[in-house]
């Protein structure tokens, strides 16, 4: 069966996943995007957002494996766009323009329906209302064997961890502090959980953990 993947999410030091004050002119919250400063210049990243050149090495290595054998991803709806409530129209397509990074089906999960919006370059957004089970499920099947990214935010990884279905979870963990935002591990006990370190790596830009759910 394919995995659930969580792959480059990145953390502050005092653990939050995005900044404060979250809106349209400032997606990431206040302070947000320093989290990501390890992945922008990266080459998968740019090649993702069909850019040339990038830095290579361990950065690099972790950005790739991302998006390796990945047929699928699961977004919650703040990572899809700013809008709360119902949809007031069609018009929001997401933060990426016309063509965006995932070229595979995308799946959001929201409490209002809507149609599913055809991309280019292979992405579609399809619009979940029953739930994080019924989006993997549906993952699964577009994702022909491949894998399915969680791509977040905080709360719907959160909720995919709490209910022990993400396979495996590498966190970049940046040497920024935030101090208030969004915190992904606050009162979860991982272990419990089922989850153990496997994997870690620092490098100037971040300390790379990745954690794998052991077998039943």
């Amino acid at each position: 069966m394919s995995k659930l993947r969580v792959h480059c999410f990145t953390l502050s030091i005092d653990g939050f996943g995005a900044g404060p004050d979250q809106r349209l002119e400032n997606p990431l919250g206040v302070g947000g995007v320093a989290l990501h400063e390890w992945v922008f210049a990266t080459r998968s990243f740019r090649q993702m957002f069909g850019s040339d050149g990038g830095t290579t090495g361990v950065d690099d290595d972790f950005a790739a494996r991302g998006i390796a054998r990945v047929g699928a991803w699961i977004l919650g709806r703040n990572m899809f766009g700013p809008l709360r409530g119902a949809w007031p129209d069609e018009s929001w397509k997401g933060w990426w323009g016309a063509n965006p990074p995932y070229h595979t089906p995308v799946f959001v999960l929201t409490q209002y329906p809507r149609p599913s919006v055809e991309m280019e370059g292979g992405t579609s957004f399809h619009f979940v209302t029953d739930g994080i089970h019924a989006a993997l499920k549906r993952a699964r099947a577009a994702a022909g064997g491949l894998d399915v990214r969680l791509g977040g935010g905080v709360a719907t990884i959160r909720q995919y961890l709490q209910a022990g279905l993400v396979d495996e979870m590498h966190l970049a963990i940046a040497p920024v502090l935030l101090g208030a935002g969004e915190p992904l591990l606050a009162g979860l006990d991982l272990p419990r959980l089922g989850y153990q370190r496997t994997e870690h790596v620092l490098t100037p830009s971040a300390m790379h953990v990745v954690l794998t759910k052991r077998s039943p």
